[in-house]
């Protein structure tokens, strides 16, 4: 086994700007599950590496961005269970002059210090990525592999996500979770009871990920997408969610990244004060990790002369 079936610790949420609103909210505390392969990351990973060593793959091939915690996370995993990884990274100019591209993020450099190859392509060329030319191009240039999607998402992730609940969290009534390439959500949305609603928060804008997540759910029923909280887009940022994380973090403890559990939290909250829940509600957040990501924000705020993640 490579990554071994774990429970998540649970939170109680004690924060000033909800106290006194009559729903409880807790945390499920997945970016706690490895220091490096976290929240996420971790269980979409788990069954994607048994089948890569089914197999016999030596090489595990994925795609991300350049701050891409999946990047992090699968270097991080070929690294520690003995497979050659190779990043598909979107932006080739990026590669003009690496070493102090490595020097300046501290995804790649983390990921390049647990032996990951580099391939930069365009963004053009990057959107290509799930045709069969491409792939063919990948494995005439790199040899055999086993491809692991972009964000993780295939149906061994959602497998490994369905792992995120347990029978112990049949005491919630809605389960909330971030949204990025739509794989998480569709394993919570499997493994919750029929008394349990599913809310995600998509970090991206558009409405397409519904159309993504009914490739992998077993039912259509129980679970929305709330579209109102990305605050732009991915990646995309703005003073009042960083002064959140900054608030969030000093009063309950929790770190949040500001690409996915900054934005999911700061939409919980705004639902709570907007009396979105009924009173007596038991709210669940999970928190799928991400943390690695705001270094390279803090990178990208103090540039601009803005406020940064403390």
């Amino acid at each position: 086994m490579f990554l071994e079936a774990k429970k998540s610790n649970i939170q109680q949420i004690y924060f000033s700007e909800i106290a006194n609103s009559g729903v409880s909210l807790y945390i499920k505390r997945e970016d706690q599950l490895h220091p490096f392969i976290s929240g996420n990351k971790y269980r979409k990973l788990k069954y994607n590496l048994i089948e890569a060593s089914k197999q016999q793959q030596k090489t595990l091939l994925t795609f991300g961005g350049a701050f891409s915690n999946h990047i992090t996370a699968a270097a991080a995993a070929g690294f520690q269970f003995g497979f050659k990884t190779i990043g598909i990274i979107r932006g080739d100019e990026l590669a003009n002059d690496l070493e102090k591209v490595l020097q300046q993020n501290p995804t790649l450099k983390f990921a390049s210090e647990h032996n990951m190859q580099f391939h930069f392509v365009s963004r053009s060329a990057y959107r290509e990525k799930t045709s069969e030319v491409f792939i063919a191009n990948l494995k005439q240039q790199f040899g055999d592999f086993y491809l692991v999607p972009e964000g993780g998402t295939n149906t061994f992730a959602v497998k490994g996500c369905e792992e995120i609940l347990n029978d112990e969290d049949i005491i919630y009534n809605v389960i909330c979770s971030s949204v990025g390439t739509g794989g998480t959500i569709s394993g919570i949305i499997n493994s919750t009871k029929k008394h349990q609603k599913t809310i995600g928060f998509p970090a991206l804008k558009g409405d397409f990920l519904k159309h993504e997540i009914k490739k992998y759910v077993l039912t259509d029923k129980n679970w929305s997408l709330n579209t109102d909280y990305h605050f732009g887009g991915y990646a995309k940022v703005s003073e009042d969610l960083i002064h959140f994380i900054n608030k969030f973090k000093s009063e309950t403890g929790i770190p949040l990244d500001p690409v996915y559990t900054g934005k999911l939290l700061f939409g919980i909250v705004d639902l709570i004060k907007n009396d979105y829940f009924d009173a007596g509600t038991n709210i669940l957040a999970i928190h799928t990790g991400g943390l690695q990501g705001i270094e390279g924000m803090n990178v990208y705020l103090k540039n601009k002369n803005l406020a940064e993640i403390v």
